[in-house]
């Protein structure tokens, strides 16, 4: 097969993460010649590997030489041709053709026959303010938290037999509209699908013609026209996986039953979640090594006991791996604890049984102190499903899985303050999400220097100072024996009460190797926790920032007479939803932060002083011991 190129038609300024600039002219290299919504992945002269649209670009299947162009000056980093604005058309020459229109969803084309090789995805770029944030997010089921190793035997066959139609990482989990797009979205044949995927980009470059290639066709200058807010073109991006895109364009239906609905509430300090009405805490004791299939396979099951049932059930870690999985893809805007990591070697050494069960029950104990969260129907099966009910667990486990409130569906659960929305002012929101931005950096980076220090601090305490105390206490027993030579009776006591000073030091020593468990550790464990927390929030941040970014949008178009004032004042009162959920996402995680930290230090110094009490207690037995000499 001949190597896959194409040559670039038109210049294309890339506006979003993942996607690359073309310069007129310019030869690429194609991954594959299939195309996605309207876009190709390939390599362009400089190197860098990304998305531009396939309207961009012609194929050339055979080697074409490159016209003689004066080579480019050096150019600066990778991304620094990614504007910090919004989207802005392309500025062409006069005497130079307009290029096509860029395809933005499936209805655009028709699907094209499959690539010798797989569609891959770019690798995901860093968030703007967030490039320490490990990427731990993600929706429509695709990945989260990726699995090291064969920890819990995820062959079983309790998931043998699941009904997911979309399996993670299948390529249709990202384009839910494919099959329509393929028979034709709203012609013979065509099935509708929950919520339309055909919204044009009429207002980013012109209205258009449906057809890819079409000619460009150009309002009337002052004629009101039917255009809507442009979608946004990386379709890879959080805002549109989440659904918060297709909801905030008025695009998500659904029936949402009263057990569904999540409610906002105003708050003395602005919106936060609807309390629980009925608490409850979990606790999680007793991990046991677990064989199956005659000793074949074995594993470590925990016990679970919900205080609000009172009944023990026993949960693998699969089992929390897959809990996790359906509330990352569920709740785009809550922050979901991240899971203690998997380990492949080592699986059932104490140690690490113990250090995994300290994680879960943090992770435990956030699940059930979050309103949202401790009421979801998957989490409740999770807590209550008898062990030994081979069946109920796997029908609780399909209806999570066949979950139809999810994507931009979800956001029509949430129920905000009657007059809500025009409580809401949007300059106040947006300098709310952007300080709040600022701190999790800030405290990102506080928690990863802490969590180093704290780190190095207990490993000094384990080896070095252990070793340090012995050592004097070494010198010190050395002495006695010097002085024990002399056999004068008036010297035993001297001697002894020097040996014990050394056994003191040697004591001392041991206290200290021993100490980091008590109070060291716990700190690294709920650092541990939060840097989860914030490693979620550059994601929620974003669907937040994306519907705003709709709003003003909107806004402009209502200016400029494009747009009605009606539809405008729906998507403001849809993204005025979405910022209700963040602020009140925002709130609960400074509510928790303060209890958790407040906690944390407060036991951190009891058990520092604890421990030099036993150290002062050491000293002032050896102290003693001189009294009679």
């Amino acid at each position: 097969m001949a190597l896959l190129r194409a040559r670039a038609l038109y210049d294309f300024k890339s506006e979003n993460p993942g996607e690359i600039s073309l310069r007129e002219h310019e030869v690429l290299s194609l991954c594959s010649d299939q195309e996605i919504e309207g876009w190709f992945e390939g390599v362009n002269s400089r190197g860098d590997r990304g998305l531009f649209p396939a309207s961009y670009v012609q194929v050339i299947r055979a080697p074409v030489a490159e016209p003689a162009l004066p080579p480019p000056a050096p150019g600066p980093a990778r991304y620094a041709n990614v504007p910090s604005g919004g989207f802005e058309p392309l500025a062409a020459p006069a005497t130079a053709f307009n290029p096509p229109p860029v395809a933005t969803t499936a209805q655009h084309h028709q699907l094209p026959p499959p690539a010798a090789e797989p569609f891959q995805l770019p690798p995901p770029a860093a968030s703007s303010g967030f490039s320490s944030f490990p990427t731990a997010r993600s929706y429509g089921g695709s990945s989260y938290q990726a699995s090291q190793g064969s920890d819990d035997d995820w062959d079983d066959d309790w998931d043998d037999s699941s009904t997911v139609a979309d399996e993670p990482g299948v390529l249709s989990c990202s384009y839910p509209d494919y099959e329509n797009a393929a028979m034709g979205v709203g012609g013979a044949g065509g099935s509708a699908s929950r919520y339309s995927l055909s919204t044009r980009s009429d207002l980013s470059l012109g209205s258009r013609s449906s057809q890819p290639g079409g000619p460009l066709h150009h309002p009337a200058g002052g004629a009101k026209s039917s255009a809507t807010v442009s979608r946004n073109l990386n379709r890879f991006s959080t805002f549109v996986k989440s659904g918060g895109e297709a909801f905030v364009l008025g695009e998500a239906s659904g029936f949402v039953k009263d057990g569904d609905k999540l409610c906002v509430v105003l708050g003395s300090y602005g919106p936060e979640w609807q309390e629980n009405p009925y608490p409850f805490q979990c606790s999680i004791e007793d991990p046991t090594k677990q064989t199956k299939f005659k000793g074949m396979k074995s594993y470590i099951a925990y016990k679970l006991v919900p205080s609000h049932t009172g009944q023990q059930v026993n949960r693998r870690y699969k089992h929390f791996d897959w809990l996790y999985g359906r509330l990352v893809e569920k709740f785009p805007v809550i922050s979901v604890p991240h899971l203690p990591e998997k380990q492949a070697t080592g699986r059932f050494e104490e140690d690490f049984i113990s250090k995994r069960r300290k994680g879960l029950a943090w992770w435990m104990d956030h699940m059930c102190s979050h309103p949202v969260l401790a009421q979801c129907d998957a989490f409740q099966h999770f807590l209550t499903c008898p062990s030994t009910d081979e069946k109920a667990w796997k029908q609780g486990k399909r209806r999570a899985e066949k979950d139809e409130m999810v994507g931009a569906n979800f956001f029509l659960t949430i129920s905000v303050p009657a007059g809500g929305p025009a409580a809401l002012d949007l300059q106040e929101v947006e300098s709310k999400v952007d300080g709040f931005k600022s701190f999790t950096k800030k405290m990102d980076e506080s928690t990863i220097q802490l969590n180093q220090t704290v780190n190095e601090f207990a490993r000094k305490q384990v080896a070095g100072f252990k070793k340090e105390y012995q050592k004097v206490g070494h010198s010190f027993r050395g002495l006695s024996q010097a002085f024990e030579m002399d056999q004068q009776a008036f010297s035993v006591g001297l001697n002894q009460a020097i040996a014990f000073t050394g056994e003191a030091y040697d004591a001392i020593g041991e206290l200290f190797a021993d100490q980091p468990r008590q109070d060291l550790d716990p700190v690294m464990d709920l650092l541990a926790l939060y840097q989860g927390h914030l490693a979620n929030f550059p994601d929620i941040i974003h669907v937040q920032k994306g519907a705003l970014t709709k709003v003003k949008e909107s806004k402009r178009h209502v200016e400029e007479g494009k747009m009605e004032i009606q539809k405008a004042d729906g998507i403001q009162d849809r993204c005025n939803i979405i910022s209700f959920a963040t602020l009140a996402e925002i709130h609960h995680f400074h509510r928790i932060r303060v209890r958790d930290f407040k906690s944390q230090m407060q036991h951190f110094l009891q058990q520092q002083i604890l421990f030099f009490q036993k150290v002062t207690q050491k000293l002032e037995e050896a102290l003693h011991k001189y009294d009679n000499v």
